[in-house]
């Protein structure tokens, strides 16, 4: 089916000279590694009909990687591929009753029994975007292959767990419309905010939900105005509802007020955004600070931990293939096209380097490589054009 709405992507990597062809090689080298090289894939088979990715630095399977994986082959056209992951999180991870019925455990051992038996909201949000995608791309099936019930499901739970007696709590707040770094907890992570994914499901979720997946969208693009900083444009792990960094959160003495791992995916999904729809509730502009304070006022060492304003700490980052990753994704949120060097504005300049330096850098081989390499995919698909709306 073709796409259904938007029908020309922004390709940045021909705007900086790279020809089809280049692009094309390029992206089957990165399938391959990704989901079949020996020694450097992170997507393993289990059984005859299903598949697990991999988190290879904790020898886990998360909601996170495993609804990443079913984006990545619906936009790949890996329908295969795709079944069998689902139908993994769907056997081992979905939770059939108890307070977290109708979620997913967060993770999962390698042999299917859960570690956990609470969710993680994003896993919800890119599983039920990516089974609405592949019901629009490939059709309804039987099952939990029939994509558009299951994804309607999901967010269905997500809205109305602990209404009319179901037990348990949602996964998002419903005064402030934003989604919750677990259910019934009273803060946010800002790179859960997916205002893109929010205006898809204002069209395809159960109809009584649509008018909340809108409202939903315009909180997140001005959450995110607030969640970012005004100067250097980095956000923080987890963060309150007013955007201000959490210092502390209940169940653990570790730091998420600084810029770390979840942090990198916040400018990457403004790119994303903009590039789908668009929309500048003044959020856009946080991608340009951060490409120029990584780029610009921390070109020599832009893979360190930071605080949010822009100050480098000693720690190395634990992900810095997903640091230039994810920053060259955030490009799509600068309008100025980059063909030639000749004429750019300094943004644009700044974020041609960024598109340059990825283009350049290979994917992350060894124990940590699941997490950089899951928002490497994602930063390639998305600069080649190749991340779109089914």
């Amino acid at each position: 089916m073709e796409n259904r709405m938007k029908k020309e992507y922004r390709n940045v990597f021909a705007e900086i000279g790279k020809s089809e062809e280049e692009i094309e090689s390029r992206l089957a080298d990165i399938v391959d590694t990704f989901f079949h090289k020996e020694g450097e894939k992170v997507c393993f088979p289990a059984g005859e009909d299903m598949a697990y990715i991999e988190d290879t630095g904790n020898q886990d399977a998360r909601t996170e990687g495993m609804s990443y994986g079913m984006m990545m082959c619906v936009q790949l056209d890996m329908k295969e591929e795709f079944d069998r992951i689902w139908k993994w999180a769907k056997t081992y991870m979905w939770m059939s009753e108890g307070e977290n019925e109708g979620y997913f455990a967060w993770s999962c051992g390698l042999d299917g029994r859960k570690n956990a038996y609470g969710p993680a909201p994003d896993g919800e949000e890119f599983f039920a975007m990516a089974l609405f995608f592949a019901a629009h791309r490939w059709g309804n099936g039987e099952g939990i292959f029939d994509y558009e019930r299951e994804a309607r499901e999901i967010l269905s739970a997500c809205l109305h767990k602990g209404e009319g007696g179901r037990p348990g709590q949602p996964m998002w707040n419903h005064e402030n419309r934003q989604i919750l770094f677990v259910p019934g907890c009273g803060f946010t992570d800002p790179s859960y905010h997916l205002p893109h994914f929010y205006e898809l499901f204002a069209l395809w979720a159960n109809e009584e939900d649509r008018a909340f997946w809108k409202e939903a969208a315009d909180a997140s693009r001005e959450y995110l105005v607030k969640a970012c900083h005004p100067i250097s444009g980095l956000s923080p792990e987890y963060a309150r509802f007013d955007g201000s960094p959490m210092d502390k959160v209940p169940w653990s003495s570790d730091r998420h007020d600084w810029f770390y791992s979840d942090s990198y995916r916040t400018a990457a999904n403004i790119g994303l955004d903009y590039e789908w729809f668009g929309v500048d509730k003044g959020q856009r502009v946080a991608a340009e600070r951060l490409q120029n304070c990584l780029g610009v006022t921390n070109g020599e060492n832009p893979f360190r931990i930071f605080e949010v304003d822009g100050t480098p700490l000693e720690q190395e980052a634990l992900h810095p293939v997903a640091i230039a990753a994810t920053t060259a994704q955030s490009v799509l949120a600068v309008p100025e096209r980059l063909d030639g060097e000749a004429g750019l504005s300094e943004a644009g300049r700044t974020a041609r380097m960024w598109v340059e330096k990825f283009w350049n850098l290979p994917m992350r081989t060894g124990e940590r490589r699941y997490y950089d390499n899951c928002l490497y995919v994602f930063a390639f698909l998305a600069l080649s054009g190749r991340y779109r709306i089914w």
